[in-house]
Parts: structure tokens; C-alpha cells; sequence
């Protein structure tokens, strides 16, 4: 295949002449008319005048060649169930589904919300809406009835998929009084609401609008559902990710850019073959369990593992055992996985037989070294391969593509960038590009975006303009809000966020949409949110509010009742997964003498950093009363 360095140039230079190759991958209904249609910048259509189905390219086309192989792998912990589907039970399983959500008036274009645990439900549930030409919005089954209700309303889904709960070390954790609470609070009402009762937790259903995924299955068992072939810049999904406002944003993917994508990316990047098995960690909430669970292995003719459990449960050897039993070649996983395995007895690693393993890759946060190292030589020199990207490109922007020339990685390092991203370092005062070794820039790439990343910001194009592409002075170039350097020899290494988004185990929260609950209780006048690093999460939020009246918190014991009941409000409306680490209790928060918060300089002695330059600071005590808080 020749060099990586030749293999990205030409992605670059030779443009649609290398995507029309990579797109001969998958079938089309009708073949692409025009690969890039780049005349409308930044706004990039991929496969103009192409028909294919996102749903036939994961299953259908594999059933000539590998219907009784298996497809997906259901395994939870939790329940302690095991199943798989081969792809002839897979394909009949997303026709069931696809025929509910037919018979209560899905038609392409039409919205459906899934809100789900890591089931095999879920898995049919995305497929069938791919089938039918639907759009699907999966929400992370940990967020609670505020989130979910803002993301209801954006969406405005025909019919949401959900189930009575979630599992999480034994315990079920309801999910239907989460829903109901979203579906009051939110001004869009779904027409029907699909439920999967696995029989944890009891629930009303409501009566009208409820309907029982058991009952309609059983009248679908062999009904056909053909795929709906759509243009290849028919939008498949939109998934939610945290912006620097209280406002999720959804970010829209089409459906053959993102399908040529994937398809190219499971050789050229992971290694994988069709035949084998992929194992990725994440959850289908997040981008990396669309891309990397469900639709990237699947397209690849590949075994996909759906995991629903913890990695320490019933030990830390559990996923090894997984890796040994179905053969996994690919392994997919986030740093923050990997340190809680660290705490674990190192004999786990040795204990099973990890022979049929090619790579570890691991995303979701900047990997460090130290962790890196320990995990490689765990697993015995097996190749740890660092990922960077995000929600909004749908794939890889750095990493190591093996699968078309070897190269080594470097610890510290997610790599180099992947074909398709023309990827630039810029001086964000000036726009100017930095070409030289180890330049401190921001991570920006030309457009246009690749095949597979976003197309726009759901029903808000100007934002999709204005939120990535106008942060750079003169410069029309996509942001990734990402500091970074790059090496002599081309390898990139991650600073730290430009914006207000902080990566706690890998979910990126917006400090604002934390800031905003906060300040939803009544005695809380002010407060501000910073990521502060920590060793086992990356990154936890911590937060420093002013009280309105303070006469009730004169002791400890009081801050720490009322710290509770802050965090109390932050997971009612946004669930755990945003509650901050610590909320300690200031009487002024550090500003410039404009009024502007200087976040920055709060994160930097929540680490124990230097905070710089402080020439601007309105009252120096209120960042030392931080400084003392700290200490205590």
C-alpha cells in the first residue's frame, strides 16, 4: 500500500479520487454522482446523488456470505444473561423492530428516541431506525429527566424506545420515572413511548401511549421489513454533546459519508477483518458506541461484544475472560477504564489466554503515559494504539493507522493525523499557521470535513457556522477547541480545551450547563465551574458558589449539608455523571475588573498551578480565600 505519509497526502490532494475507492466499501442502491460537493463552504455534501442504507451495509449485504456467523454479542454482568445473534438472528430481530415503529407511523425522516441501557434491544432499536430511513437520537441512559427533556424537545421524536431500567453493580436503576418526568417537562409529547420490561424494576405504563415491545415483537415474528434507500446526505442520526452554553447541541451525521467511513477505517485503523471479533467498552450513548459498538464492526462483517456491566465486576479480570472466550482481535476502551483496572490484581492480566488480541486502542480523554505503559506491558507488548476525536467527527482525527503502514507509537502521543483530515496548528490571536516543531497552537482541520463527520448543527445551521468555524481571526477553519504540538516527527501531542468543556472519564460536560443547576437552587447567588485534573477521571468539575444568605453556614457540618443538597439539584437535573466532585463555598469569586470570571486562574489553584497573570484581577483575597479553601 505504500507509505502512510503518501496514502494521507493523496486523501488531501487527489481528494475525490481517494474517496471514490474508499466508497467502492459499500453498496450503493445508486452510485454517488458526485463525491464532494464543497460549493456551499463549510457545509460539505459527501456522495451527491448516491442511494444506499446504512442498516443493509451492517447486516443485509453480509447475509449471502456470513449468515450464520455471529454478529452481535450480548453480555451482561448484571443480569448475568449471555446471547449471540448471527447475522441471520440479527437481521430478523431489526425487521421485528422495524416493523413496531412502522405500525405506530415511522416513516423516513421521522425522529426516534432511544433511551436505553447496553442491551441487545438497543442494538436492533438503532438498526431498525437506519432500515426505515429514520432518524435516531440515542441519549445516554445516566441523564436525568432535565437533559433528556431538552434533548425531547430538540429532537422532537414521533416515538422514543426506552426500558423499565438500567443495571449497575447488581442494582436496577429505574429509567421509566426518569422518562415520564422528561416527557412532562418537555413542550414536544411523543406520540408512543416503545417499552423493553426486563422485569427489574416494576412501572406503570401509561395508558394510550405506552406499548409493550414483547407483545407487538410477537406479532411481527416473520414479518419482512425492506430497507429504505435514502440519499447519501439523508441525515442518519443526531447525538447531543455538551457546549460552552446550557443548550446541547445535536450534532447531524449523513449516511454515506459516515458508512464509507467507518467501512474504511475498520482495515486502515483497527486492523479488523471480517470474521473477527471487535470488542469496544463504551456505551451506545456516546459517539464511540455508535461508531465502534454498533455500526463500525457490523459494516466490517465483523463480531461486535455489547457489554452491560462494570470491568471490575465480577472481578477485574472479566473483560480478559471476554477477550480469551470470543477470540477478540480489536479491543476499543477509555484511559479512565484502564486506571480503575490498575487498582486491580496484575495477576488478572496474565490469567487468560489474550493470544488472539492485535491492539488495544483507547479514546475518550488524553491518555498518559504512566497508564500507558502499564498496560502495555501487562498485556505483554500487545500494541496500545491512543484515539483522538470527538462526538462531532464520528471517527478518528489522530491515531496510528497501522493497517496501512506500521508505525509506533508514542506514549503521550494519540498520533498522527488520519487520512481525509487536513489537520492544522493556528495561533489563535492570529490565524497564522505553525509549521514549526513544538508550537503551542490550536488544532484546527481545512475543510472540507471528511466523509462521516457532522453535517450541521440539528435545525441550526448558523450555529453549526458560528460554534466551529468563526473562532479563528481570518480564517474559515473547523475547531476543535483542543490545544496542541506537534513533534519533529509529526506526532501531535494534546494541551487541554480552549473552551469551557471538561472531559470527566471521558463524557464531556459544559462547565455552563452545570453552572446553570447550581444556580437553580434558591440560596445560590453565583457560581463557577472548572475542570480540576484528577489521577483516576481525568478530570473532575469542581465548583465555588456564593450562598445568598450565609447565616446558616457558620460550621462545617452546615457547608457540608448544603454541599449535599446543591449536588442533590445538579443530579435531579442532569444526573450523576455531571455532579461535581466538591462544591466549596466562597464569599466573592475571582474577576477581572470588567466583570469577566477568571475561570482559568480558579482551575489553575484548584491544581496547585501557578495562576499567571493577574494584573487584571478586580480583588486579589477572593482568589486566596480559594487558595485557603483548597488547602483545607
Amino acid at each position: 500500500m505504500g507509505s502512510f505519509a503518501d496514502f494521507h497526502a493523496r486523501s488531501i490532494n487527489d481528494r475525490d479520487a481517494f474517496w471514490a475507492e474508499q466508497a467502492k466499501r459499500v453498496d450503493w442502491k445508486v452510485q454517488p454522482q458526485q463525491i464532494c460537493d464543497y460549493s456551499n463552504p463549510p457545509f460539505a455534501k459527501w456522495f451527491v446523488g448516491g442511494e444506499t442504507n446504512l442498516c443493509h451495509n451492517a447486516v443485509d449485504r453480509h447475509l449471502a456470505e456470513r449468515a450464520d456467523q455471529p454478529a452481535l454479542i450480548f453480555v451482561s454482568t448484571e443480569t448475568n444473561q449471555e446471547k449471540t445473534y448471527t447475522y441471520r438472528d440479527l437481521h430478523a430481530e431489526v425487521q421485528r423492530m422495524a416493523a413496531i415503529l412502522k405500525d405506530l407511523g415511522v416513516v423516513k425522516g421521522d425522529r426516534v428516541l432511544i433511551y436505553m441501557p447496553m442491551i441487545a434491544e438497543a442494538a436492533f432499536a438503532m438498526l431498525a431506525c437506519a432500515r426505515l430511513g429514520a432518524i435516531h437520537s440515542v441519549v445516554f441512559g445516566g441523564f436525568a429527566s432535565h437533559s433528556l427533556a431538552t434533548r425531547i424537545e430538540d429532537a422532537s421524536p414521533k416515538v422514543i424506545i426506552s426500558a423499565d431500567a438500567g443495571s449497575r453493580g447488581g442494582k436496577g436503576v429505574p429509567y421509566k420515572p426518569l422518562l415520564d418526568e422528561a416527557i412532562k417537562l418537555s413542550a414536544h409529547k411523543p406520540a408512543n413511548v416503545i417499552m423493553v420490561d426486563r422485569q427489574l424494576v416494576a412501572f406503570t405504563p401509561v395508558a394510550g401511549r405506552d406499548v409493550d415491545y414483547a407483545t407487538e415483537r410477537a406479532k411481527h415474528m416473520d414479518t419482512v421489513v425492506p430497507c429504505e434507500w435514502v440519499e447519501s446526505t439523508h441525515p442518519s442520526y443526531t447525538l447531543y454533546t455538551s457546549g460552552t452554553t446550557g443548550k446541547p447541541k445535536g450534532v447531524q451525521r449523513d449516511t454515506g459519508g459516515y458508512t464509507v467511513a467507518l467501512a474504511s477505517s475498520i482495515p486502515h485503523i483497527y486492523q479488523g477483518k471480517p470474521g473477527g471479533t471487535f470488542f469496544c467498552t463504551s456505551d451506545i450513548g456516546w459517539v464511540v458506541g455508535h461508531s465502534y459498538i454498533i455500526y463500525g464492526p457490523l459494516i466490517g462483517g465483523m463480531a461486535t461484544i455489547l457489554y452491560e456491566g462494570l470491568p471490575i465486576r465480577p472481578d477485574g479480570g472479566i473483560w480478559w475472560s471476554l477477550v480469551e472466550k470470543y477470540k477478540v482481535n480489536v479491543m476499543f476502551s477509555a484511559p479512565t477504564a484502564i486506571r480503575v483496572l490498575k487498582k486491580q490484581d496484575p495477576a488478572l492480566l496474565t490469567k487468560y489466554d489474550l493470544s488472539s488480541l492485535q491492539a488495544l486502542f483507547l479514546a475518550g480523554e488524553p491518555l498518559d503515559e504512566p497508564t500507558a505503559k502499564w498496560i502495555s506491558e501487562g498485556l505483554n507488548g500487545k500494541a496500545i494504539i491512543d484515539n483522538y476525536w470527538q462526538t462531532e467527527t464520528g471517527w478518528p482525527i489522530l491515531t496510528i493507522c497501522n493497517g496501512v503502514e506500521k508505525a509506533e507509537s508514542k506514549f503521550g502521543s494519540p498520533g498522527k493525523a488520519v487520512y481525509g483530515y487536513n489537520v492544522k496548528l493556528v495561533d489563535d490571536q492570529t490565524g497564522e499557521e505553525l509549521t514549526g516543531a513544538n508550537q503551542k497552537g490550536v488544532l484546527t482541520i481545512e475543510g472540507p470535513l471528511p466523509p462521516g463527520n457532522l453535517q450541521t448543527i440539528w435545525g441550526d445551521d448558523e450555529r453549526f457556522v458560528k460554534t466551529y468555524w468563526k473562532t479563528v481571526p481570518g480564517k474559515l477553519v473547523y475547531s476543535t477547541f483542543d490545544w496542541a504540538v506537534r513533534d519533529e516527527d509529526g506526532y501531535f501531542f494534546i494541551l487541554g480545551r480552549t473552551d469551557d468543556v471538561i472531559n470527566v472519564a471521558g463524557h464531556r460536560l459544559g462547565t455552563r450547563e452545570i453552572e446553570e443547576s447550581i444556580s437553580s437552587h434558591p440560596n445560590i447567588a453565583e457560581v463557577a465551574v472548572v475542570g480540576v485534573a484528577d489521577q483516576l477521571k481525568g478530570q473532575v468539575a469542581m465548583a465555588f458558589a456564593i450562598a445568598k444568605d450565609t447565616s446558616g453556614l457558620t460550621d462545617a457540618a452546615a457547608r457540608k449539608t448544603f454541599e449535599a443538597e446543591v449536588m442533590k439539584v445538579v443530579d435531579s437535573q442532569l444526573g450523576a455523571v455531571a455532579r461535581p466532585s466538591r462544591v466549596l463555598f466562597v464569599t466573592a469569586l475571582p474577576k477581572t475588573r470588567s466583570g469577566k470570571l477568571l475561570r482559568r486562574a480558579i482551575q489553575a489553584v484548584a491544581e496547585g498551578r501557578d495562576p499567571g497573570d493577574l494584573t487584571t484581577m478586580d480583588d486579589p483575597a477572593a482568589l486566596q480565600q480559594i487558595v485557603d479553601l483548597i488547602k483545607t
